[in-house]
């Protein structure tokens, strides 16, 4: 299943990882595997209409509340943050 990378610290740590992703569940190999693709910038987004089904679950209350929380976040710099 896997291929051995041979030589070189690079190739090590390859091996190191096919090792431990043998080891998991499939749902957990897909986890690793778009954490690397977010390392890389490869990872893809979710499109619009995949989000649609989404619309309506957030209360009218709810969004008012965060529209205010950002309204009232996004205009303040915390100069102690960088």
């Amino acid at each position: 299943m896997s291929k051995l990378y041979k030589g070189g610290e690079m190739d090590n740590t390859i091996n190191e990882i096919v090792k431990h992703l043998t080891n998991l569940p499939d749902n957990l190999r897909q986890q690793v595997l778009e954490f690397i693709r977010s390392l890389d910038g490869s990872a893809r987004g979710v499109s619009g209409k995949e989000m649609l089904r989404f619309v309506g679950t957030i209360t009218r209350e709810d969004l008012e509340i965060m529209s205010q929380e950002i309204e009232k976040e996004c205009g303040r710099i915390d100069l102690n943050e960088w």
